[in-house]
C-alpha cells in the first residue's frame, strides 16, 4: 500500500469507559472513539446505547469536554438536570430534555446525581445511510442543539417511548435480525426526536472554524471515495488546500494526521465486511482498493493486532 495513499477507519466499537482517562496534548481537544475494542465485540454495531447514569457516575457526574471523530450522539433526559457545554456555549436544562451532538462538536456535560435518561452513540455515516430515503432527516438531526421539552406533550411521550425501545433492543444482545431491529429503532427515535423539538430550539449552527471545516470536508470526501484509496494530495486538492495545510488542520482538530482519516474508514469497512458478510478476505481486500490480499492483511494486522481471519473468528462470525 502506497504510503501517500490515505486510508480511513471510523473507530466505532464501545470504549466509552475511557472518556476522561487519557491525557491529550494541551492544544488538542480530546477525540474519543466509542467502538474501539473490536476483539471484545461479537459483531459490530453502528449504535451504542446506555443509561446516562451508567457512564457519568463513574466520573463524578461530569463528562469533560471532548469530541468524537466519526460518531454523533443523542441524549434523552427523562428526569434530572444537565449542564450542556457545546462548541463554546453553555446551557442548563431540566428533563425532559433532548441534546444532539454531531461528529467533531466539542462537548461536555455535568449531570445531577438523580439524572434519568439515555445516551445513544451512532456511526454518523450509518445514520445518514438510514435516513437516505427521507431527505433532510439526517441533516436536521445531526445539528448541535439542546432544549428542554414540555413534559405533557404527546411528542415527548413518543420520544421517551422510542428511546426506551432502542435502549432495550441494544441491551438485549444477539438475536435474529438484530441489526435490522436496531436500524428500525434508530429511525423511530430520530423521527420522534425531530417531532418533539420545540420551534424555539431551531437555532442556526455557528460557522465552523476554518480547520474544523477542512476536516469535515475531508471526512465527507473520504466517505465517498475510500474504496478508491485517493492520495492525500488528491484529497487536499479537492478541498482547495495543500497536503501540509490539511495535515495541520487534522492535527489541530483531531490530534492526528490526515492519512489516519482514510485508514480508519478503511478499517471500519473491513470490520463491517468481516462481521456481516460471507466475503473472503481476498474479496474484501479488492473491494477496498488493495491490489492484493497480502497488503490488506498487513494493513489490518498492524492496526488490530490480528489478521482479518483471526479477527473474524474471535468475533464469532461463521462463513
Amino acid at each position: 500500500m502506497d504510503g501517500s495513499s490515505a486510508r480511513v477507519n471510523n473507530s466505532n466499537m464501545p470504549a466509552t469507559a475511557r472518556l476522561n482517562r487519557r491525557p491529550a496534548p494541551a492544544a488538542v481537544m480530546p477525540a474519543y472513539a466509542l467502538y474501539g475494542e473490536a476483539a471484545a465485540t461479537p459483531a459490530f454495531d453502528a449504535v451504542h446505547a446506555e443509561s446516562i447514569a451508567a457512564r457519568s457516575r463513574l466520573h463524578g457526574w461530569e463528562i469533560r469536554p471532548h469530541r468524537h471523530e466519526n460518531l454523533c450522539q443523542l441524549l434523552v433526559v427523562r428526569r434530572g438536570r444537565v449542564q450542556v457545554a457545546m462548541d463554546g456555549r453553555s446551557q442548563a436544562l431540566r428533563g425532559p430534555a433532548l441534546v444532539t451532538v454531531p461528529a467533531l462538536a466539542a462537548h461536555g456535560f455535568r449531570f445531577s446525581d438523580d439524572v434519568d435518561g439515555w445516551v445513544f452513540t451512532l456511526a454518523e455515516n450509518h445514520c445518514r445511510g438510514l435516513a437516505a430515503h427521507a431527505p433532510g432527516l439526517a441533516d436536521a438531526l445531526l445539528q448541535p442543539r439542546a432544549a428542554a421539552l414540555p413534559a405533557r406533550q404527546a411528542g415527548v411521550r413518543a420520544l421517551l417511548s422510542a428511546a426506551q425501545a432502542l435502549h432495550d433492543e441494544h441491551q438485549a444482545g444477539p438475536a435474529p435480525f438484530r441489526a435490522a431491529a436496531l436500524d428500525a429503532a434508530v429511525l423511530r427515535l430520530a423521527v420522534a426526536a425531530l417531532r418533539a423539538w420545540p420551534a424555539a430550539a431551531e437555532t442556526a449552527t455557528a460557522a465552523a472554524p476554518r480547520a474544523l471545516g477542512h476536516v469535515q470536508r475531508l471526512r465527507a470526501l473520504v466517505d465517498a471515495q475510500f474504496r478508491r484509496q485517493p492520495t492525500l494530495a488528491a484529497l487536499a486538492a479537492q478541498i482547495g488546500i495543500t497536503p501540509t495545510q490539511l495535515n495541520r488542520a487534522c492535527q489541530q482538530v483531531l490530534g492526528h494526521c490526515a492519512s489516519q482519516v482514510l485508514h480508519q474508514r478503511l478499517l471500519l469497512e473491513a470490520q463491517r465486511d468481516l462481521a456481516y458478510t460471507a466475503m473472503t478476505v481476498e474479496e474484501i481486500a479488492l473491494d477496498l482498493g488493495f491490489c492484493e490480499a497480502g497488503y490488506f492483511t498487513r494493513f489490518f494486522r498492524q492496526r488490530m493486532g490480528s489478521t482479518p481471519g483471526q479477527w473474524r473468528l474471535r468475533a464469532g462470525v461463521k462463513t
